[in-house]
């Protein structure tokens, strides 16, 4: 403390005491997770990731650290008075709070995006540096404090596991036209998917301009425009596009599935859970792919309600409150935005559900929710996040069992503390194929986010490799 006290007077003084006063409760990270939030990927998620590190580094140091560890502040004639702030603060010295909330952002963006993180790291370090610098902390405060910061970052993995980069693997190729100028190529733009910007319609007009472009009618089918327009072009129609969310790709897989045509996606939704499992997030590397030729053969899971047609889906399907879920965010939408009415959802839902009864392949249980994926998904034994493959023929069942005391206390006790591949609650398994039988009512399937029809018999199946997709040849792992 006393060679650094001993510095000579320079231009960075006052730069490191408005530093440090910025970091004051957080409010440098979280401007800066706000700024990172506006970029869609692996920013956004930088930001979320930062923003729950900083507050559980934030209730660390001040409600565990500060008052089980008090200690003193530096003397304030240890540091010259220039250096120094008016109002010091008076809480225990030990640990920054400032260096813990530092290394904790700095950390978790680095997880996310280590381009990122290498821009907010000397940031980081310099406002841990400066509460030394100016007098309100010892240099062990600061180490000790940027030691629990970065610990409490990189355990959010156990709770919030990291996506890998690399899409998932796909070993089959397809084949399928090489198609210039989007020549062949009929495309289906969901105007309302995403933020409705029309930025996918523009994108398509200078990128294909020899597209055919359609759009689905204001109170008709999502697909009926795509469907009329491939029966009467016949042998014209080369490829399928979509532009839209994972609800409009799902459908159009199907439409491009019935007539036997590859897919092209490109990603204009609000998550693209798709695109991102299967390495077309990137529009224009989409393109790429369809001038190549380049595609492979990937899963489609199915679903059919009381025998009737069968529901394709590409990512998830799912029986209990997950529907109820989507019906009411789609009701609140129009008035409150999609987040905060997806927020007032999930608690009506929570609050108001009902197990159901049913016969899972003959095995009778009462679940509170089923969810079935199109492949393995990734993490085990956490929410199904991402997944490795996209054509092992498999569909991912788990279900939360209310045939136990106390199922949702500990289910949500297991969730919290990473433990749901030990709970007793939580069942995952991997089928080929699933019947299930509900009693009682009719109940709604979801499948990619949109809710289906109602039944009390619902057959999901994996069919192999039954969807060509444009995907570009290089991915690596």
């Amino acid at each position: 403390m006393r060679r650094i006290a001993a510095l000579p007077r320079s231009t960075a003084d006052p730069g490191l005491k408005a530093l440090s006063t910025a970091a004051n409760h957080s409010l440098l990270w979280l401007g800066s997770a706000v700024g990172f939030g506006l970029r869609k990927g692996s920013s956004r998620r930088a930001a979320m990731r930062g923003a729950v590190s900083i507050a559980a580094a934030s209730a660390t140091t001040n409600l565990v650290g500060k008052p089980l560890f008090p200690r003193r502040r530096p003397a304030a004639n240890l540091i010259p008075r220039y250096r120094g702030f008016a109002r010091p603060p008076r809480s225990s010295s030990f640990p920054s709070g400032h260096a813990a909330s530092a290394a904790a952002f700095a950390t978790a963006v680095a997880m996310e995006s280590p381009a990122l993180g290498l821009a907010v790291a000397p940031v980081a370090a310099a406002v841990a540096y400066s509460r030394v610098h100016t007098g309100v902390h010892w240099p062990s405060d600061v180490v000790c404090g940027s030691v629990l910061g970065a610990g409490l970052a990189w355990l959010t993995r156990h709770w919030w596991p990291l996506r890998p980069y690399a899409p998932a693997e796909v070993r089959q190729p397809a084949e399928a036209p090489a198609l210039h100028r989007g020549s062949g190529v009929f495309v289906l733009v969901n105007p309302i998917s995403g933020y409705g910007t029309g930025a996918a319609e523009q994108w398509v007009r200078e990128r294909w301009p020899e597209a055919e472009l359609l759009r689905p009618e204001a109170d008709g089918e999502l697909t009926a425009p795509l469907e009329a327009a491939l029966q009467a072009a016949g042998e014209r129609a080369r490829a399928v596009g979509v532009a839209g969310g994972d609800g409009t790709v799902a459908a159009a897989a199907a439409v491009a599935h019935r007539h036997g045509l590859p897919l092209a996606v490109l990603s204009a939704g609000t998550l693209n859970h798709f695109a991102r499992d299967a390495g077309v997030a990137d529009p224009t590397a989409t393109a790429d792919a369809v001038d190549r030729g380049s595609a492979v053969r990937l899963d489609l899971g199915g679903v059919s309600v009381d025998g009737g047609r069968t529901r394709w889906f590409l990512n998830t399907a799912s029986l209990g409150g997950y529907p109820d879920l989507v019906r009411l965010r789609e009701k609140w939408a129009p008035r409150w935005g999609k987040w905060p009415a997806a927020a007032a959802a999930l608690v009506r839902v929570l609050h108001a559900s009902t197990p159901l009864e049913v016969e899972l392949n003959g095995i009778r249980r009462r679940v509170w929710i089923l969810f079935v994926g199109n492949g393995s998904y990734a993490p085990r034994g956490f929410a199904p996040s991402w997944r490795p493959r996209l054509d092992n023929g498999r569909l991912d069942v788990r279900y939360v069992r209310a045939d136990l005391p106390l199922s949702r206390p500990r289910f949500v006790l297991a969730a919290v503390t990473g433990t749901l591949h030990r709970s007793r609650a939580y069942v995952e398994r991997e089928r080929r194929f699933l019947e299930v039988r509900v009693d009682g009512p009719p109940v709604a399937v979801a499948t990619d986010g949109e809710v289906g029809p109602r039944g009390n018999r619902f057959r999901f199946a994996a069919h192999d490799r039954a969807l060509a997709l444009y995907r570009p040849a290089a991915q690596p792992r």
